[in-house]
C-alpha cells in the first residue's frame, strides 16, 4: 500500500531501482512534503478559520466588496457610468464609476463600483491647484478641467457618453471665494465643456456644495464601501456592536481637506430634550435623507449630525497658527521693546516646527524670521486657543453644537490629512492609538531638520511624502498598524503558496536525480537489479518462519 501511494509522487521503476535506504529517505520527503502542504493550508486559511468575532466579520465583508480587482467589462452594454469631479482647495481629481441595473430588491442599494482600467488599476486623475486659482481668469475654467474630461472619455465606452451624467462638486477652496467670482467660473464650466464632451451634464450638476453636504456625502461614501447599508438576511449574524434598531450600526467620518473639517455621524431618531437653543442649533446641523430607490422604500432612511469648521483644514490651519504667531510677536516687540523675528539671527523659535529648520512667515509688508525647535507639548499648548472651544459639554470646535456620541458604542474614520501626515511620514496609519501616535510625534519633532531631509532623499519616507508636509506635521488622529501577517492579502499568501510547493518539488527532483547518479556508479558492483527486491523481502520471510 505504501508503494501504491508513493507512486502518484515518484514513478515506479525509479522506486525499485534504488537501494533500501534511499527508498525510506524518497519516502520520508515525500511525507514531509505532504507535512508542509497541509501545514502552510492551515496557516493560510487560519485566518479564515478564526474569523469568529464581529470585527473579524466586518473584515470580511469589506474585503469582498472592495476585493473585485478585475478590469471593468466595457463590453458589458448593461453596465452604466458616472463622473464626478471632487474641486478640492488643493487639486481637482474625477472619479469614474459602474454599475449594473439594480436588482429590484427594496433591501439592496445600487452596487456601484470605481471603474478599473486594463491593467485593473482605479480610474482617477488628479490635477493641482485648486479650481479656486481661477478666481480672476474664470473663463480658463474649462480648459482647467479640460484634462480631467479627456481622460475620463478615454475608459467610458462611447456609446455610453450621452447617458453618463456628470457632476461638478467644488469645496471649501471655492468657498471662500465672493459668490460673483464662484458663479463666473460655474457659468463658464456650463456654457463650454458641453461643446466638447456629450457627457449628461446641465448647470444642477455643477455647484459650490455646502460644508454639510461635503461631510453627509463622505458618509455616504464610508459606509458604503464598508457595507454599512446592507441589510443582513439572518440578525444573528451581526453582533450587538454592529446592529441598532434591526440594521447595521454605520460608522462617523473625520474628513480635513486642505480649508476646512467635517465631521459626521448617524444620531437616534429619538427625540432628544434639549435647551431652546441648543435645540435649534441641533435642527440646523441634523440632516435626514433617504438612500433607497424611492420615497416608498423607507428602510434606508438616515438621521446623521454633521458640521463643517471652515478654516480648520490642514492649509488653512497653519495659516492661522503663523498668524497668530505673527501678530503676537510683532505686540511683544512693540510693548517689550524686542527685536524678536525681525532678522535671521534674532528668529522667532516655533515649537511647532522640526529641530532647526529655518523659515520665513510674510504678511503684506511685515516679515517674520522663524526657527524650529520641535517641542510637540509646546505646540499643543500653543494651538489650543486656536480650537476656540467653549465651556460647554456640548460644544466643539468654534464653540459650534455637537450632538451627544457615545464614546463606548462609536467607530469614527479619518480622511485626508488625518491619515495623509500620520502615514506618508509617521508611516503609523492604522487603527487609532493614542499612546502610540505621541510616542511617533515626539521622536519626529526631536530630530533636527537635517535628519529628516536626509531621510526624506534616502525614501524612508512615503513616496506620496514631500517636504511641505515635514515641515508641518500636524497633530491630528492616527489609527494603529495591524499586525502585518494578518494584514496579508488572500492573493499574495496564495502566490506564497504555490511558491513554497514549487521550491519542494525541485529540492525533491534534485535529491532523486542525485540518487541516481549514486546508484548508476554503484551498479556495477551491486546484483541484478531483479534480484534487490528479492534480497530485502527474503529476510524479513526468515525471521518470520525462522525458528
Amino acid at each position: 500500500m505504501a508503494r501504491i501511494s508513493f507512486s502518484y509522487l515518484c514513478p515506479a521503476s525509479w522506486y525499485f531501482t534504488v537501494p533500501t535506504f534511499a527508498r525510506q529517505r524518497v519516502t520520508f520527503l515525500g511525507l514531509f512534503l505532504i507535512s508542509c502542504l497541509l501545514l502552510l493550508m492551515v496557516l493560510v486559511d487560519f485566518r479564515h478559520w478564526g474569523s469568529t468575532s464581529p470585527q473579524d466579520r466586518q473584515y470580511e465583508r469589506y474585503l469582498a466588496r472592495v476585493g473585485e480587482l478585475e478590469a471593468t467589462n466595457t463590453e458589458d452594454l448593461t453596465l452604466n457610468y458616472g463622473l464626478v469631479v471632487d474641486c478640492g482647495s488643493s487639486g481637482s481629481r474625477i472619479f469614474v464609476y459602474f454599475w449594473p441595473r439594480h436588482n429590484g430588491n427594496p433591501h439592496d442599494l445600487l452596487d456601484i463600483k470605481q471603474m478599473r482600467d486594463r491593467n485593473s488599476q482605479p480610474v482617477v486623475k488628479k490635477i493641482k491647484p485648486g479650481i479656486s486659482a481661477m478666481a480672476d481668469t474664470p473663463e480658463h475654467a474649462s480648459d482647467y478641467l479640460r484634462p480631467l474630461l479627456s481622460f475620463a472619455a478615454a475608459h467610458v465606452p462611447v456609446k455610453k457618453h450621452k447617458e453618463t451624467p456628470l457632476y461638478i462638486l467644488c469645496t471649501a477652496g471655492m468657498r471662500l471665494l465672493p459668490e460673483s467670482k464662484q458663479l463666473a467660473i460655474l457659468a463658464d464650466l456650463v456654457r463650454d465643456l458641453p461643446l466638447e464632451f456629450d457627457f449628461l451634464f446641465s448647470h444642477s450638476q455643477a455647484e459650490v456644495i455646502s460644508g454639510k453636504q461635503e461631510g453627509v456625502y463622505a458618509w455616504i461614501g464610508i459606509n458604503f464601501v464598508l457595507g454599512r447599508f446592507d441589510h443582513e438576511d439572518d440578525a444573528e449574524a451581526l453582533g450587538p456592536q454592529e446592529s441598532v434598531a434591526g440594521r447595521r450600526r454605520t460608522v462617523g467620518i473625520l474628513d480635513m481637506g486642505g480649508a476646512s473639517l467635517q465631521i459626521a455621524y448617524e444620531v437616534p431618531t429619538s427625540p432628544t430634550f434639549l435647551p431652546p437653543e441648543q435645540e435649534e442649533a441641533a435642527k440646523v446641523l441634523l440632516a435626514e435623507f433617504n438612500l433607497g430607490c424611492d420615497v416608498q422604500h423607507t428602510e434606508h432612511v438616515y438621521r446623521v449630525y454633521v458640521t463643517t469648521f471652515l478654516g480648520f483644514g490642514g492649509n488653512f490651519a497653519r495659516q492661522r497658527y503663523e498668524d497668530m504667531v505673527l501678530n503676537e510677536t510683532f505686540t511683544k516687540n512693540r510693548l517689550l521693546g524686542q527685536q524678536t523675528g525681525l532678522t535671521p539671527e534674532t528668529p522667532f523659535l516655533d515649537p511647532c516646527l522640526p529641530v532647526g529648520l529655518e523659515d520665513v512667515v510674510e504678511r503684506s509688508s511685515q516679515v517674520l524670521h522663524i526657527r524650529g525647535r520641535g517641542d510637540w507639548l509646546a505646540c499643543g499648548e500653543m494651538l489650543q486657543p486656536l480650537l476656540s472651544r467653549a465651556n460647554t459639554s456640548q460644544a466643539s470646535l468654534n464653540g459650534i453644537y455637537q450632538s451627544p456620541i457615545d464614546f463606548n458604542n462609536s467607530e469614527f474614520y479619518g480622511f485626508s490629512e488625518f491619515f495623509y501626515c500620520t502615514e506618508d511620514v509617521l508611516r503609523i496609519g492604522g487603527r487609532y492609538h493614542g499612546p502610540t501616535f505621541a510616542k511617533a510625534a515626539q521622536d519626529y519633532c526631536s530630530m533636527a531638520w537635517p535628519v529628516l531631509t536626509q531621510r526624506f532623499k534616502n525614501g524612508l519616507f512615503s513616496s506620496h511624502a514631500d517636504q511641505h508636509r515635514l515641515k508641518d506635521l500636524r497633530q491630528e488622529g492616527v489609527r494603529q498598524v495591524h499586525n502585518g501577517w494578518l494584514r496579508l492579502s488572500f492573493v499574495y499568501n496564495h502566490y506564497l503558496f504555490f511558491a513554497c510547493i514549487l521550491v519542494v518539488l525541485l529540492a525533491i527532483i534534485l535529491y532523486l536525480l542525485r540518487l541516481r547518479r549514486i546508484h548508476r556508479r554503484q551498479a556495477g558492483a551491486s546484483a541484478p537489479l531483479d534480484l534487490l527486491w528479492i534480497e530485502e523481502v527474503v529476510p524479513i520471510i526468515g525471521v518470520q518462519v525462522g525458528p
